[in-house]
């Protein structure tokens, strides 16, 4: 078991969460792990970087000759689906969590670490809320970005109940629940530091 901050942030599509994770960090002097995630699973497989970006948060199957090159002598042996590249990815978090310090976002960490000391949070907003801020970083319309909005979440969704059996942003799984549009990106992080250090789960 480790005695350092670990923090795993769960968040819906739009809401602030790898934003708010990123202030967190910075307060707190700790990484964040996110996209970086992928770079350090495929460095540790042997796959292409490509395979866990296709597949990221998404559950899907791939054909390593897609990745490896072809191969007349193909077969079922010769695919890597959801379980092989969630079990990679997950022993890259669990080593990670192992090292020191460290903030998740995404990607069922607050699962995959259940039996370690962590502060799992997870950030919702209004989709009103949520919209508008898609709309503002992509430039995308307001219906574009209503569909994306819902695409997304049920992507994740789908993801994190397959992979945990439970269900994404249930308030039982997780130690705190946010809502980012009530104190913005940076009362949202003071509010999780605070509750952390309260909480004995930020060191």
């Amino acid at each position: 078991m480790s005695n350092h901050t670990i923090i795993n942030i769960g968040r819906q599509f739009g809401s602030g969460g790898k934003e708010v994770a990123s202030r967190i960090g910075a307060v707190l002097g700790i990484e964040v792990f996110d996209n970086e995630l992928i770079s350090k699973a495929a460095e540790q497989s042997g796959f292409s970087k490509e395979l866990f970006e296709r597949s990221d948060e998404k559950r899907s199957v791939f054909n390593m000759f897609s990745f490896f090159g072809t191969d007349r002598f193909g077969g079922a042996q010769n695919y890597v689906g959801d379980n092989e590249l969630f079990k990679i990815q997950s022993e890259v978090i669990k080593g990670v969590a192992d090292k020191g310090p460290a903030i998740f976002v995404g990607r069922c960490s607050n699962y995959i670490l259940r039996d370690r000391k962590c502060l799992d949070v997870f950030i919702s907003a209004p989709v009103e809320a949520r919209v508008k801020r898609v709309m503002e970083r992509t430039g995308l319309d307001e219906e574009s970005a209503v569909s994306r909005v819902e695409r997304q979440d049920r992507t994740r969704q789908t993801y994190y109940n397959f992979f945990t059996f439970g269900n994404w942003g249930a308030a039982s799984d997780y130690d705190l629940c946010l809502d980012s549009s009530i104190l913005g990106i940076e009362g949202t992080a003071e509010y999780i530091i605070d509750f952390g250090r309260r909480a004995g789960l930020i060191f």
